[in-house]
């Protein structure tokens, strides 16, 4: 199969990628961050997430977030919801596409929502009801489609099947996240043929993280298999809570420098994206986990 001519980023790092930082950021920050990735191009970033501040304390702002952002013409501003509670909160807001999120483990299920795969969709049912009533977009997400902290291996199957439950639903994307970045090519792959067979392909998007070094060749292993959505991190933040040892999803800055390399189209502006992780890493404290970042950064240096 010929490679997509265009591919969609889903920029997630001011929420994935801020939800674990152990140090409070102030919402001008996180308004200023989402406002500099809106800037790039990118034509969609996650903003938030409408749960309990208690599970998550670095989301605490999250209505403030909203309210603040510069809304750029033709990016949309997904935000996650765990329940019908925290959708209400979200379109309150004024959130237009939300997010909901399984998993393909039962362990993992049990650690990150207090509930099985089964109750987990059952929870999701009155949220993408009340969801399509208002006219509002619902994402779905899959974790550990290709490895569980818990249970190991996951069967493609597991993932096909939660993955058919969600977009029989209402969800009019799915995304698949290797959550502990376990997963190489050839099993990604495996994994995405047993969900297209399910969903079409022009409704998955892949989310993997960069643990094992893998997720650059991932996507372009799912390019081939003709997916055209792709979730990353500004910088490669995140990390999952749940997941021991799992770093941070693939840096979109890496995303971006692969999809132009092989001539596909995002919309991104490329050095734009790494000034705005320059800004959020010197926020952090941190250097930029994204290898594209440092080598440009050391090349303008020279």
């Amino acid at each position: 199969m010929s490679l997509p001519g265009k591919v969609k980023l889903v920029e997630v790092g001011p929420r994935d990628g801020l939800q674990n930082e152990k140090t409070e950021i102030s919402t001008a920050i996180k308004v200023e961050l989402i406002d500099r990735l809106s800037n790039c191009g990118l034509p969609a970033v996650e903003a938030t997430a409408f749960v309990s501040p208690k599970w998550v304390p670095q989301m605490a702002d999250s209505a403030e977030v909203m309210a603040r952002i510069a809304r750029r013409p033709g990016t949309a501003y997904p935000v996650l919801v765990p329940n019908l509670k925290g959708f209400e909160a979200a379109l309150a807001a004024g959130a237009s596409e939300v997010a909901v999120f399984a998993a393909a483990s039962e362990s993992f299920a049990q650690k990150n929502t207090n509930c099985s795969i089964d109750e987990s969709l059952e929870r999701f049912e009155p949220v993408v009801k009340a969801a399509r009533a208002s006219g509002v977009a619902v994402r779905g997400y899959v974790s550990c489609v290709l490895g569980c902290p818990y249970e190991g291996e996951v069967a493609a199957q597991k993932v096909a099947d939660v993955s058919e439950r969600l977009y029989q639903m209402g969800c009019y994307e799915i995304s698949l996240g290797d959550t502990i970045g376990v997963g190489t090519p050839g099993k990604t792959q495996a994994m995405l043929e047993a969900v297209a067979a399910r969903v079409p392909v022009d409704r998955i998007a892949g989310h993997y993280h960069d643990t094992y070094g893998q997720a650059v060749a991932n996507i372009y292993a799912s390019l081939e298999m003709g997916v055209a959505v792709f979730d990353s991190s500004v910088a490669g933040l995140g990390g999952c809570p749940y997941a021991k040892g799992a770093t941070g999803n693939v840096a979109t800055e890496d995303v971006v420098y692969l999809l132009h390399g092989l001539g596909i189209e995002t919309g991104v502006d490329l050095d734009a994206l790494i000034d705005t992780g320059d800004f959020i890493c010197s926020v952090l404290r941190r250097p930029s986990n994204s290898r594209v970042a440092r080598a440009m950064q050391a090349k303008r240096a020279a």
